[in-house]
């Protein structure tokens, strides 16, 4: 039955600018192994997402052995090749150390589709001297990703202090009215720094192809401009 239950979208990539990923939080070990055993029938590289350490652990030797795990993010890659990267492009900027597992999260997301990264961690607006020392680092990225719970005050500052896209992660940290990441996100979605993008709570994997999608975007206005001056 287990084969039967799972069908690999193997031309996300070409159609969409990311590869296909799975989430493992609701999936048995037996289903993970399933698409690993698809992946590798395909020869397509294959990207892990919740996949904690008590599972990693279940998987057979012969699965596990071929995964590069990275517990922090809780990210898993098969046959994935990496590549050189580019001139970092998405800032991953976190508001405190709490906020560390969906930043890497979209991190490790980034990587799996060769996109170069800049992380920035616990420049939260507790000590908001800490994000005005890199603030003209972080401004320089065509794209920021900013991740914070509590109130998460964050990424309305730096909507405020960039010119590029903002996607922001709200988080379940805090504690309280925090609400596991609910006060967060309702601060984000309602932020008086325009043009925002907001991710469901601790979603670092969406923030990333949030990313993806953007700059893909621009490389298409790019294309089209290039083609236009062509014709002229």
């Amino acid at each position: 039955m287990t084969r039967k239950e799972i069908r690999l979208d193997f031309e996300r990539e070409a159609r969409l600018g990311f590869g296909e990923a799975a989430l493992c939080a609701q999936k048995t070990v037996a289903q993970i192994e399933e698409i690993l055993r698809q992946a590798g029938d395909a020869r397509a590289p294959f990207l892990l997402t919740r996949l904690d350490e008590e599972k990693h652990s279940a998987l057979a030797p012969e699965w596990r052995e071929r995964l590069d795990y990275h517990a922090p993010s809780r990210t898993a890659f098969f046959g994935f090749a990496p590549e050189t990267l580019a001139v970092p492009c998405v800032a991953v900027v976190t508001a405190g150390t709490s906020d560390a597992g969906p930043a890497h999260e979209a991190l490790r997301t980034l990587e799996f589709n060769h996109i170069a990264t800049t992380p920035v961690f616990d420049v939260g607006v507790a000590g908001i001297w800490r994000l005005m020392e890199r603030v003209d680092e972080i401004a320089r990225h065509p794209v920021v990703i900013a991740v914070a719970g509590m109130d998460a005050a964050l990424p309305s500052v730096i909507g405020g202090l960039v010119p590029g896209a903002v996607i922001a992660v709200p988080t379940s940290a805090g504690y309280g009215l925090a609400r596991d990441g609910e006060t967060a996100l309702n601060a984000c979605l309602v932020s008086c720094a325009p043009g925002i993008t907001v991710t469901n709570i601790d979603n670092g994997y969406g923030a990333a192809c949030a990313a993806i999608r953007a700059l893909r975007a621009m490389q298409m206005v790019a294309e089209r401009g290039s083609v236009v001056r062509a014709a002229e």
